[in-house]
């Protein structure tokens, strides 16, 4: 016997082909696949720096995962139970999964934690654990909200997979408003989710802490557990065999609510997920159906015809909206790749008018490796405030582009649409020739600069008839050669100051060509992502509205027995679906749809 929530899917799923909406059917239908998988997913999730990777090694007892502060976790771990220890990286070509490749368990972390996994979609990792054995499988995901977009749409793709979910956030300050704006969205998608507070070890206030989070979850409507815990003090639990550490790390009761709450609870989980999807798209093919149904009501063929009329005029609105936003779009971009140009060429101007007044006085030889660390932290500044500026620039277009559709809808802003690995560094900066002047130098100089000294006093002082070698003649010499050391020495500054200045001329040049290139390549990606979802969403809007026109043309042509008849029929397909979304909130905890047979 089928399970009691996939014979709702499958209606659902019946529903949709026959309310003529096959991209809700093929959605459905995905979901369906993922949930007749034996394994149980739990994603491990939070902003970065968080302490997901640990969370999963003390789970587990087991290093498996990239943890330190030069490391950083750039694609989904899976772990999962295998008698074995083995590990594996999954590759892709054309975002195609075409290859497994074994590597030793020891030297996978290192590699998932690099900076740059090129093709690398995930790493998977088996080990024999009892807590695995049931078909749990731990998957540790990049931060959210890092630097590199890419890492946070692996993440957001990882989602769509799992069962349930880990939230995670430290103990050392309470929930953040993007913490909770993100717990929101992840329940959007996957309403099974526990947040789990870390790091309690280190932050000597954590119970006061964590009664702030249960306060913020409460006011935010987040119906999730919390549990704090301290992966630091587990794993030393484990070590030592200290039980009493071990409870104090918070652990057993965090295994004991996955065990109860997510693995003995499978089909609660699935039951959740599939309401959350299943409602979703019970209330796309409402809406038309209700029109419909409006169309036909007690004031007969005047209210169908301004039914009619209403419904076109929407259509020929949007129409005229969407050649609007597309030039907005266009517009606000254009004016976007210009101002952040702009923005970078006069960072790297001021930074170029920092080095020339430093080399005004500073001499190259002396420090030039502090000067090029201060440079490269000038110059990654600049690239990485340049980049957040076109990250806020472009959500503000985005957002001024969904005001030009005549609907407001949850679903108008995209979710991402940035391209992944802009801040990439360019060359090494070329240190230039620096001059040296040695003793032996110096001293050529002087004898060269001390021979006119004393040969001009010299001929001088043999007319009040010294020899020509005298005192005078020679204490000239000196002096001259001094002063030729000294000019020497300042005209060798100044090369050695000019050559630096070249130098870093050069390297700001190279970087504001590389880096001007990658933000106008990163702008024309987001101008071509955002034309992409908004005419998507166009298309979207068009087509329904044009089938509410259709209804309400067809209500116009027809009798009014055939409109009795359609109204029959469209009371009875509301019934069916307001009784198919009953069914749906017998399966979780789903928001009231709002309507009534």
């Amino acid at each position: 016997m089928s399970a009691p929530w996939l014979d709702v899917l499958d209606d659902t799923i019946r529903s949709c082909a026959a309310h003529n909406r096959p991209d809700l059917a093929e959605r459905l239908r995905e979901k369906r696949a993922r949930q007749l998988d034996p394994k149980l997913r739990v994603l491990v999730l939070g902003e970065p720096r968080q302490g997901k990777s640990q969370l999963v090694n003390a789970m587990v007892n087991a290093p498996v995962c990239a943890v330190g502060d030069d490391v950083t976790t750039t694609v989904p771990t899976f772990v999962q139970h295998a008698e074995t220890p083995n590990a594996a990286l999954v590759r892709t070509i054309a975002n195609t999964p075409t290859e497994r490749i074994p590597v030793p368990l020891d030297q996978l972390a290192s590699q998932v934690g690099a900076a740059h996994t090129g093709e690398l979609v995930r790493a998977e990792i088996g080990i024999p654990r009892a807590l695995l054995t049931s078909g749990l499988v731990l998957i540790d995901t990049p931060g959210v909200g890092d630097l590199r977009p890419a890492y946070t749409a692996s993440t957001f793709a990882a989602l769509l997979q799992a069962d349930a979910v880990l939230m995670v956030s430290d103990a050392t300050a309470e929930l953040t408003a993007s913490e909770l704006e993100l717990l929101k969205q992840v329940m959007t998608s996957c309403p099974n989710v526990i947040v789990v507070l870390t790091k309690i070890d280190i932050a000597a206030q954590w119970r006061r802490v964590v009664e702030r989070n249960r306060t913020h979850l409460a006011r935010a409507g987040v119906t999730a557990k919390l549990i704090p815990v301290s992966a630091a003090l587990r794993l030393r639990a484990a070590k030592t065999g200290d039980t009493a550490l071990n409870a104090e790390s918070g652990f057993p009761e965090l295994l004991a609510c996955v065990q109860q709450d997510i693995v003995a609870a499978a089909d609660v989980l699935a039951r959740r997920t599939v309401a959350v999807t299943a409602a979703s798209a019970i209330k796309q093919l409402v809406t038309p159906v209700r029109e419909e149904l409006s169309s036909h009501g007690s004031q007969g063929a005047h209210a169908t015809i301004a039914t009619l009329n209403e419904a076109q005029r929407r259509v020929d609105e949007l129409r005229r909206r969407s050649a609007r936003w597309q030039t907005v779009l266009a517009d606000e971009m254009a004016d976007l790749v210009s101002d952040i140009e702009y923005d970078l060429r006069d960072r790297t101007r001021r930074i170029l008018r920092e080095v020339d007044k430093t080399f005004e006085t500073a001499d190259p030889a002396l420090g030039w490796e502090a000067f090029e660390e201060w440079l490269e932290d000038n110059l990654t500044e600049a690239a990485a405030t340049n980049f957040a500026w076109l990250l806020d620039r472009s959500a503000w277009v985005a957002e001024k582009v969904a005001r030009s559709f005549p609907v407001h809808r949850d679903d108008l802003l995209p979710e991402s649409v940035f391209p992944a690995d802009v801040l990439e560094r360019v060359s090494k900066m070329d240190k230039p020739v620096i001059e040296k002047f040695s003793v032996s130098q110096k001293l050529f100089t002087g004898l060269r600069g001390s021979y006119g000294g004393v040969l001009m006093f010299g001929l001088v002082t043999s007319l009040a008839g010294m020899p020509l070698i005298n005192v005078i003649s020679l204490g000239a010499g000196a002096l001259f050669g001094g002063k030729s050391i000294m000019d020497e020495s300042d005209q060798r500054l100044k090369r050695r100051q000019a050559a630096a200045r070249v130098a870093a001329q050069r390297h700001v040049d190279d970087f504001f060509l590389k880096f001007s290139k990658d933000f106008r390549d990163a702008a024309r990606h987001i101008q071509r992502s955002l034309r992409g979802h908004f005419s998507t969403l166009a298309d979207e809007l068009q087509e329904t509205l044009l089938e509410s026109a259709r209804s309400a043309r067809r209500a116009v042509q027809d009798d009014n027995t055939e409109r009795e008849r359609r109204a029959r029929e469209a009371k009875r397909e509301l019934d069916r679906l307001v009784q198919l979304y009953q069914r749906v909130q017998a399966l979780g905890q789903t928001p009231p749809l709002g309507i009534s047979a």
